[in-house]
């Protein structure tokens, strides 16, 4: 059997004060298209389908829009969990009467354990859950991390589970070594929120939501299919796609990748102010893609982002690198003034840090005169 694996819609996602509603209606009608051209026995959306437990009234519109043309027009199977940016009780809401139409919606962990049976597979789902809510429902008060609630998941799973048969585990988890960006919601401090990918080892494949990027695990089992779109800058890089997944009658898998690509792009671009205004530079950029930019100007500028906005409109977010260093080194100088130094060497250090530019040989002489004179004319007073 064939499906297709997708996590991390953020449906309503906020991005420096921008609503991401119209990318992501544009990327879902791509992979609407996709499910139809592929003609997949199911559709997997392993959970963050919302950006937030109270969606946005456009957020709802668009999923109900999504899925519906996803499982009554095409008439796909979906397989579908909450994941920790989700409501629970608000996604759970219609998933026994979507049952009948082969929508399996599972907000909440419960006592529930069957899976989910498509054609010969037998998807478990397991929606996020706090170790304390695992705990509650187990009454094991031995378990408080994110690998202990996850461990004794899977073992009630395999109480059940069928070996011969194809497994798939579909869940919403940090897997340990995994690799974060600046827009995935933090599960717990430290390292209590971490799950180790040996323990997918009864399953044929583990599709899994919560890391954005594709490449956030490299394991012949586990995977992420990554966000839908870039949801942040530290994302600028990563590539985007779903992953179409074949099982075969032994419960071998094979996985393809497909790229969704949005209308405007979320980029990092660096330069002067007037590198970034050249016409040919315009020229060369696609200015329309939601851009943060780096300034290298050294001195003052009146209204940056005011003429930047004028050739670039999607500027979401602008800094200069001088502020950038003075952030970084603050706290070094700070350190470095209780040194005992000489007054030249201190003013050294505050002159590099301040404009990144060398303390020259030229500059030392003249800042010893002037102190030297400084130091003069107090001693005469």
């Amino acid at each position: 059997m064939k499906f297709i694996h997708t996590a991390d819609w953020h449906l309503g996602k906020l991005v420096h004060g921008v609503y991401m509603t119209e990318e992501q209606r544009e990327v879902l009608q791509q992979f609407v298209r996709l499910v139809e051209e592929e003609t997949p026995d199911a559709v997997v959306i392993a959970g963050d389908l919302y950006d937030r437990s109270v969606p946005p009234t456009g957020a709802v519109e668009l999923l109900n829009e999504m899925l519906f043309a996803i499982n009554v027009e095409l008439k796909t199977p979906i397989v579908a969990i909450s994941g920790n940016h989700d409501s629970a009780e608000r996604l759970s809401f219609g998933s026994s009467w979507f049952r009948h139409s082969q929508f399996y919606l599972k907000g909440k962990v419960d006592d529930q354990f069957s899976p989910v049976r498509i054609n010969g597979v037998n998807f478990y789902c397991i929606p996020y859950a706090e170790p304390g809510t695992i705990r509650q429902l187990f009454g094991d008060n031995s378990i408080h991390t994110h690998q202990g609630a996850m461990k004794r998941l899977i073992g009630k799973l395999e109480e059940e589970m069928d070996c011969r048969e194809p497994n798939i585990f579909v869940g919403h988890a940090f897997v340990l070594g995994g690799k974060t960006t600046d827009s995935e919601r933090t599960l717990s401090v430290g390292g209590s929120g971490c799950v180790d990918a040996g323990l997918f080892a009864p399953f044929n494949y583990a599709a899994l939501g919560h890391l954005h990027s594709p490449d956030a695990i490299k394991h012949e089992k586990v995977r992420y299919s990554g966000s839908l779109l870039k949801y942040s800058f530290s994302e600028a890089n990563q590539r985007k796609s779903v992953s179409i997944v074949t099982v075969d009658e032994k419960g071998a898998v094979s996985i393809e990748e497909r790229t969704l690509r949005p209308k405007r792009d979320m980029r990092v671009l660096e330069g002067t102010l007037e590198e970034l205004l050249d016409p040919s530079r315009i020229q060369a950029e696609a200015t329309e893609d939601y851009l943060k930019i780096t300034l290298l100007d050294r001195g003052a500028i009146i209204d940056p982002m005011g003429k930047l906005r004028q050739a670039y409109p999607n500027v979401l977010h602008l800094e200069r690198k001088i502020d950038m260093i003075d952030q970084r080194q603050k706290e070094s100088y700070g350190m470095k003034r209780e040194e005992k130094k000489d007054d030249i060497d201190l003013f050294a250090d505050f002159y590099s840090e301040m404009t990144t530019d060398d303390f020259t040989p030229e500059k030392r002489k003249l800042m010893e005169r002037v102190i030297q004179e400084a130091q003069l004319e107090a001693n005469q007073k």
